[in-house]
Order: C-alpha cells, then sequence, then structure tokens
C-alpha cells in the first residue's frame, strides 16, 4: 500500500506534463520559422525596405545654395523668403512675415519621402506663428495659413509654435488635409479638421531638428528629431494616418509666418526621395525626362559648343604665337600647380635658414670679440689685484670667461646645425634624377629635428647667457656720515617749541585786546 501510495501521484503528473510540453511544442511551431504559410507570408513585406531614389529637382541643400542672381535651382520663393548660400530664412524674426518657396515643376511620385533640416529660433519663451510643409496641387505662393494659400488641395504638416486656442497644447506637430473647398480653423490651431498630432517642442533647440515625413502604400507617417543630439538617424515616431488620398499630381513646398511674436524659421536642407516597392521596376533616368527635354537639352549643348569653338578661334587670332602648341603645355596642370607650390616653399625656407646662419655668424663673432677682450683685461688687471681682493676679482672674470666660452661653444654647434639644415633644403630644392619620395621624406625629419636642435640650443642659450648668481655686482657704498649730532637736535627741538608757545600767547593777547571794543 505504501508503494502504491507513492505512484499514485506520479501517474497523476506525467499527463499534466506531457499536455504541457505538447503546448509548448505548438505555440514554439507557430510562432517559430517552421511556422505555416500564412505567417511567413505576413512577415515578408515588412522586412523588405523600399527602394529610394534621390531626386534632385525637388531638393535643394548648401553649401552654394543659390545662384549669382539670387535664386535656387528647381524652386521658387515668394513673401520674405531669405535664400542665402547655406539656407534659406523662410521667415525673419519680425512681425507679420510671411514667405514660402515651391517647386517649380509637378511631381507624379505614387510614393515619396521627405528629409527635412530646419531651426526654429527666438528670443522669446513663446513664438510665432510656425512652419509647414506641403504638398499640394497647386503652388500656395502666399496666403494667411502659415504664409500659404489657405483651401489647398493636399496634405500639410503644420509645425505650430503658438497656442491660439488657449488649450496650451502647443508647440505642436499637426497633420491635416483638405479637398481645396475647407477653410483652416486658425483660432482653434485646427484642431477640429486634424487627422493625427504630437506635441514637440522644436524651438531653440542646441542641433537643428529634423523631419522625415514618408508617404508610402497610402500611409502618411511622420518622424521627429527633436534636435538634441547631432545624431541625423535619431528618429522618433511623431504622427501616422492610414488610407490617404492625395493628388497624384503636385507641388512639394515650405512656408513659414510671424505675428505679434517672431521667430527665425532657416530651413537648412530639403531632400525629396521617390520611393519603390519591392518587386517593382524603380524607375531609369530615360523613362523620367521626356523628348522634349532631351531635344532641349541637346540644343543647349550644341550652343555651347558653338560658343566654346567661338572663343577659341579668337584666342587664336588675338595669340598667334601661341599656334600650334599643345592646350595642356599652355595652362599648368593641378600636378605643376602642386609641385611649383611645394618648391616655393622651399626655397622661402631655404632664404629663411640662410638669414638666421647670418645672424648666428654675428653672433658668434660678438662672443669671439667679447672673450678675447676679457682675457685681455684679465691678464692686464690680473697681476696688479693684491691680496684677497684679487683673488676675488680673479675668480669673477674666470667665471665670466668661462661662460663666453660655453656660449661661443653652443653658437657654434648651432651654427653647424644650421649649415646642415641648409645643405638639406638645398638638396630637396634642386634633386637629383633619383630622388625618390622616400628621400624626400627623410629630408624634411632631418631638417624638423634639426630645427628642434636650434630651438633648444637658443633657449638654453637665452638662460645661461645672463644667470642671476654670476651677475657682476657693484661694490657697497660705505655708510654716509651724519651731519647733525644730537645735541643739536634737541636744542632745535627746545627753540622751535619756546617760539611756538611764545606765538600762542601774542595771539591770545590780541584776541583779548580786540574784544574790548565791541
Amino acid at each position: 500500500m505504501a508503494g502504491s501510495r507513492r505512484r499514485g501521484p506520479r501517474a497523476a503528473v506525467r499527463p499534466l506534463l506531457c499536455a504541457l510540453l505538447l503546448c509548448v511544442c505548438r505555440s514554439a511551431g507557430g510562432d517559430g520559422a517552421g511556422g505555416g504559410p500564412g505567417a511567413a507570408g505576413a512577415t515578408d513585406n515588412p522586412s523588405a525596405p523600399p527602394h529610394r531614389r534621390f531626386e534632385y529637382k525637388y531638393s535643394f541643400k548648401g553649401p552654394h545654395l543659390v545662384q549669382s542672381d539670387g535664386s535656387v535651382p528647381f524652386w521658387a520663393h515668394a513673401g520674405n523668403a531669405i535664400p542665402s548660400s547655406d539656407q534659406i530664412r523662410i521667415a525673419p524674426s519680425l512681425k507679420s512675415q510671411r514667405g514660402s518657396v515651391w517647386t517649380k515643376t509637378k511631381a507624379a511620385f505614387e510614393n515619396w519621402e521627405l528629409e527635412v533640416t530646419f531651426r526654429v529660433t527666438g528670443r522669446g519663451r513663446i513664438g510665432a506663428d510656425g512652419l509647414a510643409v506641403w504638398y499640394t496641387e497647386n503652388q500656395g505662393l502666399e496666403g494667411p495659413v502659415f504664409g500659404s494659400a489657405d483651401m489647398w488641395n493636399g496634405v500639410g504638416i503644420f509645425f505650430d509654435s503658438f497656442d491660439n486656442d488657449g488649450k496650451k497644447n502647443n508647440p505642436a506637430i499637426v497633420i491635416i488635409g483638405n479637398n481645396g473647398q475647407i477653410h483652416y480653423d486658425h483660432q482653434n490651431d485646427g484642431a477640429n479638421q486634424a487627422l493625427s498630432s504630437c506635441q514637440r517642442d522644436f524651438r531653440n533647440k542646441p542641433y537643428p531638428v529634423r523631419a522625415k515625413i514618408t508617404y508610402y502604400q497610402k500611409t502618411l507617417t511622420v518622424m521627429i528629431n527633436n534636435g538634441f543630439t547631432p545624431d541625423k538617424n535619431d528618429y522618433e515616431f511623431c504622427a501616422k494616418v492610414e488610407n490617404m488620398i492625395i493628388p497624384a499630381q503636385g507641388h512639394f513646398g515650405i512656408s513659414a509666418a510671424t505675428g505679434g511674436l517672431a521667430d527665425d524659421h532657416d530651413v537648412l536642407s530639403f531632400l525629396t526621395f521617390q520611393l519603390t516597392e519591392p518587386g517593382k521596376e524603380p524607375p531609369t533616368v530615360d523613362k523620367d525626362i521626356s523628348e522634349k527635354e532631351k531635344e532641349k537639352y541637346q540644343e543647349e549643348f550644341e550652343h555651347f559648343q558653338q560658343e566654346l569653338d567661338k572663343k577659341k578661334e579668337e584666342f587664336q587670332k588675338d595669340h598667334p604665337d601661341l599656334q600650334g602648341h599643345p592646350t595642356d603645355e599652355i595652362f599648368e596642370s593641378v600636378g605643376d600647380r602642386e609641385l611649383r607650390q611645394v618648391f616655393e616653399g622651399q626655397n622661402r625656407i631655404h632664404l629663411e635658414i640662410k638669414q638666421l646662419n647670418r645672424q648666428l655668424d654675428m653672433i658668434l663673432d660678438e662672443q669671439r670679440r667679447y672673450v678675447s677682450s676679457l682675457t685681455e683685461e684679465l691678464s692686464k688687471r690680473g697681476a696688479g689685484a693684491p691680496g684677497q681682493q684679487g683673488q676675488t676679482f680673479q675668480q669673477e672674470l674666470d667665471t665670466v670667461v668661462n661662460a663666453q666660452h660655453e656660449i661661443l661653444r653652443q653658437v657654434n654647434e648651432m651654427k653647424n646645425s644650421m649649415s646642415e639644415t641648409v645643405r638639406l633644403v638645398s638638396g630637396i630644392a634642386h634633386p637629383g634624377p633619383a630622388a625618390g619620395v622616400y628621400e624626400t621624406t627623410q629630408h624634411f625629419n632631418d631638417i624638423k629635428e634639426h630645427l628642434h636642435i636650434v630651438k633648444r640650443d637658443i633657449d638654453s642659450l637665452a638662460q645661461r647667457s645672463m644667470p642671476s648668481n654670476e651677475r657682476p655686482k657693484c661694490p657697497e657704498l660705505p655708510p654716509f656720515p651724519s651731519c647733525l649730532s644730537t645735541v643739536h637736535f634737541v636744542i632745535f627741538v627746545v627753540v622751535q617749541t619756546v617760539l611756538f608757545v611764545g606765538y600762542i600767547m601774542y595771539r591770545t593777547q590780541q584776541e583779548a585786546a580786540a574784544k574790548k571794543f565791541f
């Protein structure tokens, strides 16, 4: 009975364990790689990213953003927009300003993606009004909706920085669509018209704010980089609208406006990409360019070619002495220019080192004359100096002479080093036929080493030239005898005191006599 009691619970547990194992195996088989075809098909499409193609006619980016006439290629700006070489200031920080930039031609992309980099900066804690990114059927060059026209046909992504409705939900990013028949509710910040939105503060950030707007398979997605990091790919989700229908062809644009408050609205780049679904053939360049445009570009090319030929003929007529010479020999190539600049630099270094060498020669001659004069003075005065004073004077002169000899030795070493440097630079300036890159590099290293030696020697020379403990001291003056004894000083003080007291008494008597008349 005891044994059966022990086996009873085990027999009851085994079916439960088997059932649990079967459940685990089924769930693992359904979720894993060996699942059914429905699960596999569901994971195939999201894993394949679309093909991205950059569209330069619908993009702008600095530097050299504007042309000489102030226009932006393939774009038209209106209102108070100010294009510059590295950015476009859509609206400046002045009251009641409006500006916008729009593509000149319509885009016919089924799927597209925008990457917009901008800055919104202002002195106040609150800014106004904001900035908008557009895809509309027609250009909205000027109007009351963030500097663009109202009742647009398309979609606008608004970066609204001012709280018009007083609900304290700004700055915000709002997606609003329109079919061309609805007025924008500006007083309520389009709250009843918004398809999706998110609250993000995009004003006065340390780095430019980046927005990625993707329209793919009738779904509009907005990703935002908050401008706190220089990482260009650090995006976070903001808003999404599914089953969104927009015009098949439209203009891309960006606009901004200010009101009673004002911010600077600067757009640094606007990059457009055409997206192609996986499995479809990406568009080619030939399909995008029509026959009319091809003929137009061919005519322009032929026109420029004819102008070039005319300029060549005029140049040959004005310079008959250069006829027969190849063009490559007339003009300097990039390699020749770089080589010439290298040799000019080496020649300048050579001249500077020669000048330094001449200065060292002058210092050397001066030190030699100084040492010789000191030696002669030592020989003249050394024998005539008696006793201890003569020995002290002898030691001081020996110290000065030794210091001068040390200076002379260091100057000689510097001169030899400079001579070696001049020789090396001369070898570089006039290389032989077997000179190579390795020898040139070695010469430069040798020059650098010699120049370091010269600098170290000059520093040492400056430190040792006049040391503080070896400077000759002037003899101390004897104590100056005093010309006034103590007795004379006491007599002088007593006399002065008596005179002062007498004067006071005299003044007192005079004042008392004068009071009798009043």
